[in-house]
């Protein structure tokens, strides 16, 4: 049996709103038994995470959308640490991943990025907490905390997440973490947060994040209770793209959701937790979905049918989540969010979901072709980038065919 996790009502027992929002609560299926198991989430709870609801700037600034962008909230998923300071290992994000976060005595330093330095002049780095100067918190999770934090030499501005041995150990997700640290530590693209790269002591693990100074994209939701066409379109567009980039490099994300997407300086959108993802050999077992990935990982709300069902899946349940997405961005909730976690099993088994009065007709078009039972009936991600109605309400062009440059880093 496997945790997965849903969304629970608006509604209160006496049936008024909820003031403090949608929460998710972890459910299990029963039934079949995957062939291969999953390690619970690195950076939340072993049944998923929960919708926290997060107090909200009252002050607004002009936006695209039905409301104002919130002032930004640095709600960030990243974690804090403490005084201890001893120097260990950084992972180089333009090399290999380490094949060991956590380890148990010290290592030697491994390269790192600098400002300025190319592909064939770098230089290595022994990071640790004297490198940093620390400051608020940005948020906390089960492992531990995410602060604000400044490079000391370069005075880069950066996120600091720091988890707990003993927690990960206890909750045994160390090989989770490995994974996670190596699939992000890869990925360079302007709507994916960047994960420079770690070092530990004997109790911590540090992960060096790139901020993003607007905070959650589900707290923005919740503030404005849903998105017009143009703000819709715009963080489609940008979603879809990084995803393209994300399966071109055999990266599966597998939990696409809104509290797993930040806002950045500008307001654009980035990817944030890798928690859940897989990375894929370019075999064609795997490239076909044929090797068994049953996992009921991520939220309920977002899984598509293969997966609650105990079928292999393979990369377009991202499409079946940026379906979702959408639907929720013009709507301000799930399509398949009902009291009950049977219920939404069979709504979603079933694709038995409406669309309110105010959803254009080419919204209609764009999500009815994402939320398809059959996998291979999904409109691609390049069909979504160029479908007319993202075509005519997105301000933003994708940029992963246009070669943009990575973000920098410390």
């Amino acid at each position: 049996m496997h945790a997965a996790t849903s969304r629970a009502r608006h509604l209160n027992d006496n049936g008024k709103p909820n003031p403090q929002g949608p929460q998710r609560v972890p459910v299990s299926r029963g039934g079949q038994n995957p062939s291969v198991t999953q390690t619970p989430r690195v950076l939340g709870m072993c049944n998923g995470p929960q919708r926290i609801q997060r107090p909200t700037s009252p002050q607004k600034t002009p936006n695209q959308g039905p409301c104002a962008k919130s002032k930004p909230s640095g709600t960030q998923n990243v974690q804090p640490q403490s005084q201890s300071q001893r120097n260990q290992a950084v992972n180089n994000p333009t090399t290999a991943a380490p094949e060991n976060v956590m380890p148990t005595e010290n290592k030697k330093p491994e390269t790192t990025d600098k400002p300025g330095a190319t592909d064939s002049a770098k230089s290595k780095k022994c990071w640790s907490l004297d490198n940093f100067d620390i400051g608020r918190p940005l948020g906390k999770g089960k492992f531990g905390s995410v602060y604000l934090a400044r490079e000391r030499q370069t005075k880069f501005i950066l996120a600091l997440k720091v988890l707990f041995k003993k927690q990960l150990e206890k909750a045994g997700v160390e090989h989770q973490l490995r994974r996670e640290v190596e699939i992000q530590s890869h990925l360079r693209h302007p709507n994916i947060l960047r994960l420079y790269g770690y070092f530990h002591d004997s109790s911590r693990v540090y992960l060096i994040l790139e901020f993003a100074p607007k905070g959650e994209l589900y707290g923005e939701l919740q503030r404005c209770g849903r998105f017009d066409e143009q703000r819709s379109a715009t963080y489609i567009t940008e979603l879809a793209d990084a995803l393209h980039y994300c399966h071109a490099k055999k990266v599966i994300h597998r939990d696409i959701k809104p509290e797993n997407l930040l806002l950045g300086a500008g307001g654009e959108l980035k990817i944030a937790d890798f928690g859940w993802s897989v990375h894929t050999p370019s075999s064609r077992r795997c490239a076909l979905g044929l090797f068994r990935r049953s996992t009921l990982c991520g939220t309920l709300d977002y899984l598509p049918p293969e997966m609650i069902e105990g079928r292999t899946h393979d990369e377009k349940v991202d499409l079946w989540s940026l379906g979702v997405l959408a639907y929720e961005f013009l709507v301000g909730k799930p399509p398949f969010e009902t009291k009950t976690h049977e219920e939404t099993y069979r709504k979603i088994s079933k694709v038995d979901f409406s669309y309110p009065a105010h959803m254009s007709t080419g919204s209609r078009d764009l999500i009815s072709q994402l939320l398809k039972h059959n996998p291979l009936h999904r409109l691609p991600i390049l069909g979504v980038l160029s479908h007319p109605w993202v075509q005519e309400n997105s301000t933003k062009q994708p940029s992963y065919a246009a070669g943009a440059p990575s973000t920098p880093g410390p």
